[in-house]
């Protein structure tokens, strides 16, 4: 016999876990991704060099209609990318070269952004947290031993309430 599942709290973190086999289909995942975000979301993604944040950004740019290519923006720190319809503009930003903390951050006035659109930070750890307490993080791993270093395992977590009802599950087709 079943057993009812708990009810999800504000407190519960939301995972979901996919293995993504080429950068297509990294890209597929952040077309598909896009459609479960809305205007007031912050995404984190976490992964070594080359581990495919800004190819998962890039499709979440694609699903989201934006203006202009989404690239790496390590060196200008971020970019808007304003939607082309009447969807929320990307903010994509690569925290990489800052140091420590929300305070460094502060110049790039996220928190006003915040409300009106998606934002996305590469390497946010320890630094974007104190935006809200919603936000969804996503880890992407390369596969041990994979000789053609396409092979990556991603884990997205969401936090806070608002994702607690998002069908990040739904995303879990996209493996193989």
């Amino acid at each position: 016999m079943e057993h009812p599942a708990a009810p999800v709290t504000a407190q519960d973190p939301v995972e979901t876990r996919l293995t993504i086999t080429s950068p297509e289909r990294m890209r597929e995942l952040g077309r598909r991704l896009a459609g479960l975000l809305r205007a007031g979301d912050l995404v984190m993604l976490s992964g070594e060099l080359g581990a495919g944040k800004t190819t998962l950004t890039r499709g979440l740019g694609e699903g989201l209609n934006v203006r202009g290519a989404v690239t790496s923006p390590t060196f200008v720190i971020a970019r808007v990318h304003p939607s082309l319809g009447d969807g929320p503009p990307l903010v994509h930003v690569d925290a990489y070269r800052l140091g420590g903390g929300l305070d460094e951050m502060e110049d790039l006035d996220l928190d006003v952004s915040l409300p009106d659109s998606v934002i996305v930070v590469e390497w946010g750890e320890g630094k974007v947290e104190e935006l809200t307490d919603d936000r969804l993080q996503i880890t992407i791993h390369r596969a041990v031993g994979d000789t053609t270093d396409e092979l990556r395992h991603v884990t997205l977590t969401g936090l806070g309430s608002r994702w607690s009802t998002a069908d990040l599950p739904s995303l879990t087709d996209l493996t193989g």
